[in-house]
C-alpha cells in the first residue's frame, strides 16, 4: 500500500509541474513517514546520495562544455569537418553528427550540445537548402550521442550507483556504442538528402583548406585525447581529467584562440553552477526515494514479477527498451538512472548480464527518448534554435529512430561492440 503511495505522489506531483527532485524528495518523505520510518533517513540520505567523490566530475564537465562552447571550437570543428566531407547533398548535415560526437567527447551534456551544435549549424545549412525541420531533427539526433561518448555525466552517475562498475570501464565501453550510433544517425541523413536534394546550394559556399582547417580546429580536436587519454594512461582520474579539462579550455580561450574574457569566465561560472547545482539537488533527493522504495520492499517485487513473466532474456530487454524510451521522452538520463536502477539492477543480475555492458544499452535507450517526440529534451532545444515546431521534424527524425534502433540491437546482440576495449585496456 504504502509502494503505491509513493509512485502515485510522484506522479501526481510531476503532472502538477512539480520539478522532478522536488518530487522525488517529497514522495520519498511521504513513504518514509507513512511507515513509521525514522524521518532522520531524509536528512541522511541527502547528504550520502552527494558525498561520493566521483559526482565532484559533474560539475566540472557542465564547465567545461560552456568554456568550449564559447571558445569558439564548435564553429572551428565545422570547418574542419566541412573541409574533409566536402560541400554536395547530405555533407554539411553529416558535419552537424560529426561535430556533435566530438563536442560529445568533450561536455557529455545532450542538450547542451544540441544547444552548442545548433547555433553553429543552423544558419549554414539553411543557407545551403536544408529545410528548418531537417536540421532540427538533425541536431537533436546528433545530440544524442553524446550521453554516450565519453565523457558522459549519465555515465558518471550509473557507475556511481550501481556497484562493481567503475568509471574507467564504462567510459571505455561507450566508445565504440556512441560511433556506431553516430554513424547510424548519418545513413538515414545522407539518404533522404540524396533523395530530397538537400544541400550543397549554399552560394557563397567557399573551398575550405584541410590543412589550414585542422590547423584552427586541432585544440579542439586534441581535447578528448587529453581527457581520454590522460585517465588511460593513469595520469589522473576521472574526475582529475574534469579539471584538467577545464584548465585545458581555458587555456585554448585565453591563450591561444584569445575567444574569452574575464566577464566571459564570470558568466561560464554562474551558468555552471546553476547547472550543476540542479543536477546534484536532484541525485539527493533521489536518494531519499530510492531508499524509501528499498527500505520499503517495493524493489524486489517488481523485480521479481518482471523477470517471472517468462519472456526470456531478450523479451525482457525488450520490454525494458520500451519502458525506457517512453520515459526518456520525459526526464534526461540522470534522473531516469536514478528512479530506475533500483528496479533495474536486480532485474539485470538475475539474467547474469554484466553490468557494465547494461549501463550501456541502458544508457542508448535512453539517448533514443532524448529525440523522440513529444517531449524530446534535444529537439526541444533544437527546434526551439531552428524556429519550428516539433510536430514539423517527425517526418525526419522517425527515421533517425529506427537507424538508432538499428545500432541498439546491435550491441544487445553483440555485447563485445561495448565490452572488447574496456576488456582489452583493463577497464573490466
Amino acid at each position: 500500500m504504502t509502494g503505491s503511495i509513493l509512485f502515485a505522489a510522484f506522479v501526481a506531483m510531476l503532472l502538477g509541474g512539480v520539478p522532478i527532485g522536488v518530487a522525488l524528495g517529497l514522495a520519498g518523505t511521504l513513504a518514509i513517514w507513512l511507515a513509521d520510518q525514522s524521518i532522520v533517513a531524509v536528512p541522511t540520505n541527502v547528504y550520502a546520495g552527494i558525498a561520493k567523490y566521483p559526482l565532484i566530475a559533474i560539475p566540472m564537465f557542465v564547465l567545461v562544455g560552456s568554456v568550449f562552447d564559447r571558445t569558439g571550437v564548435a564553429l572551428r570543428l565545422v570547418r574542419f569537418a566541412t573541409a574533409i566531407v566536402g560541400a554536395g547533398r547530405g555533407a554539411l548535415a553529416s558535419v552537424a553528427v560529426l561535430v556533435a560526437m566530438v563536442i560529445g567527447g568533450i561536455s557529455g551534456s545532450g542538450p547542451a550540445t544540441s544547444a552548442a551544435v545548433g547555433q553553429v549549424v543552423t544558419r549554414s545549412m539553411v543557407r545551403d537548402g536544408y529545410p528548418r525541420s531537417f536540421i532540427a531533427a538533425t541536431v537533436g539526433a546528433a545530440a544524442a550521442t553524446d550521453i554516450l561518448i565519453p565523457p558522459s555525466i549519465a555515465f558518471i552517475v550509473y557507475a556511481v550507483l550501481v556497484p562493481g562498475v567503475s568509471v574507467p570501464a564504462i567510459f571505455l565501453a561507450g566508445m565504440f556504442p556512441g560511433i556506431l550510433a553516430g554513424i547510424a544517425i548519418i545513413v538515414p541523413i545522407v539518404v533522404i538528402s540524396m533523395l530530397r536534394d538537400f544541400g550543397g546550394k549554399s552560394p557563397e559556399r567557399e573551398a575550405l583548406s584541410v590543412w589550414r582547417t585542422f590547423k584552427e580546429a586541432f585544440w579542439g580536436l586534441l581535447a578528448p585525447v587529453v581527457i581520454l587519454g590522460g585517465m588511460r594512461t593513469g595520469a589522473f582520474t576521472p574526475t582529475e581529467a574534469a579539471v584538467m579539462a577545464v584548465f585545458y579550455g581555458l587555456f585554448i580561450g585565453f591563450v591561444v584562440y584569445r575567444t574569452l574574457s574575464l566577464r566571459d569566465l564570470y558568466e561560464m561560472l554562474v551558468e555552471a553552477g546553476e547547472l550543476s547545482a540542479v543536477i546534484l539537488i536532484i541525485i539527493a533527493l533521489a536518494s531519499v526515494f530510492a531508499w524509501s522504495t528499498s527500505t520499503l520492499g517495493i524493489v524486489q517485487p517488481i523485480a521479481t514479477w518482471i523477470v517471472g513473466l517468462g519472456l526470456g532474456e531478450y523479451g525482457t530487454i525488450a520490454l525494458l527498451m520500451l519502458v525506457l524510451i517512453v520515459i526518456g521522452m520525459f526526464l534526461d538520463g540522470v534522473s531516469t538512472f536514478l528512479i530506475l536502477l533500483p528496479v533495474l539492477i536486480p532485474i539485470a543480475n538475475a539474467f547474469h548480464w554484466d553490468l557494465t555492458w547494461f549501463g550501456v544499452i541502458l544508457t542508448m535507450k535512453i539517448a533514443i527518448g532524448q529525440f523522440t517526440p513529444p517531449l524530446a529534451v534535444n529537439l526541444m532545444v533544437s527546434c526551439r534554435i531552428a524556429g519550428v515546431t516539433m510536430e514539423s521534424t517527425i517526418p525526419w527524425v522517425v527515421w533517425m529512430i529506427l537507424a538508432m534502433f538499428v545500432a541498439l540491437a546491435l550491441v544487445v546482440g553483440f555485447p563485445e561492440i561495448a565490452l572488447w576495449l574496456p576488456r582489452n585496456l583493463g577497464g573490466l
